[in-house]
């Protein structure tokens, strides 16, 4: 049988190599950005009265529903998708759009979840594919280790499984919407039965965001359904709470997408999901060497002889 699973996993692996060549490229980008995040919080940089006085510069009517802060790029960025107004934080003034870091994570994460062309079926099929190629892997039984690119690719395989099973296995839960939270469903554990009699303005949510929170650490305020949440980094996790006007309720932890996205323990989480995603790059790539390795190779002149006598 040992045969048939290597040959199976073999091309199951070149089946799927272009789709899985994108998404774990950019898991590897991914994996950096809550580092940076974390890294770049400066308790107090960023108050409510600081972000208030934005709000009421830039969207005076109050009719902006949602803001998004990025530490790393000191910008705000007002608006929903596509039309989002770029603000810095420090001058006040619209910035043309946001940095090339930023940037490149944007578009890192629609690549890494649609293929940039609303392929989001085929990301959640590699990912199915690299939970069968982890199981083959095992079923082919303990492997010989060797200073070779066959023993560097079986040693990544075998000593990092755990976490190789776990990034495929919680993003199919993320695009699932499984979360196993006591709420459940695609929101992240973030729905609760409570809601409000009426939606929060932006700005009152800031304000009551602010009085119990550091702003400094601020992901994303906006409205999920008639509700509003917010998201922060706060002791290295990204934590949601449901905002009301009577203060914050935390929401219960989505460990599903926290450990999907290496947010939960600030530099150290994103360090393993940097790890991961790079030993999965290079089993994607050692492994695409060996089989064409031994495609190219020239066969023996016996073989050659024989089959010219067939």
């Amino acid at each position: 049988m040992k045969y048939w699973f290597l040959r199976l996993h073999r091309w199951l692996a070149l089946a799927f190599a272009l789709p899985l060549l994108v998404v774990l490229a950019t898991a590897i980008v991914l994996s950096v950005e809550p580092g940076v995040v974390t890294s770049a919080i400066k308790p107090g940089s960023l108050t409510a009265e600081r972000l208030m006085a934005l709000l009421a510069k830039h969207d005076p009517d109050g009719k902006e529903r949602a803001v998004a802060h990025r530490g790393y790029d000191g910008t705000l960025s007002l608006g929903g998708r596509g039309a989002a107004k770029v603000i810095d934080v420090a001058t006040g003034d619209l910035r043309p759009g946001p940095s090339g870091l930023a940037a490149l994570f944007a578009t890192s994460r629609r690549l890494h979840e649609t293929l940039l062309l609303d392929l989001g079926w085929v990301v959640l099929w590699s990912s199915y594919a690299m939970l069968v190629l982890g199981l083959l892997g095992v079923l082919m039984g303990w492997p010989r280790f060797a200073n070779t690119v066959s023993g560097w690719h079986k040693g990544m395989a075998f000593g990092l499984l755990p976490l190789l099973v776990l990034s495929p296995l919680t993003g199919i839960f993320l695009a699932q919407g499984i979360t196993f939270t006591s709420s459940g469903g695609p929101g992240g554990g973030e729905r609760q039965q409570a809601r409000p009699a009426e939606p929060l303005k932006l700005a009152d949510a800031v304000r009551i965001v602010g009085a119990k929170h550091d702003l400094a650490g601020l992901v994303w305020l906006r409205p999920r359904g008639d509700r509003m949440l917010v998201r922060l980094v706060e002791g290295g996790e990204y934590k949601v709470y449901a905002v009301t006007r009577e203060g914050t309720r935390p929401q219960p932890r989505n460990w599903v997408r926290l450990l999907h996205e290496g947010n939960f323990a600030g530099v150290w989480s994103a360090l393993l999901n940097f790890v991961t995603a790079l030993a999965a790059f290079g089993l994607l790539v050692t492994g695409a060497w060996i089989w064409a390795r031994r495609k190219l190779r020239p066969r023996p002149a016996r073989a050659r002889a024989g089959a010219a006598a067939v």
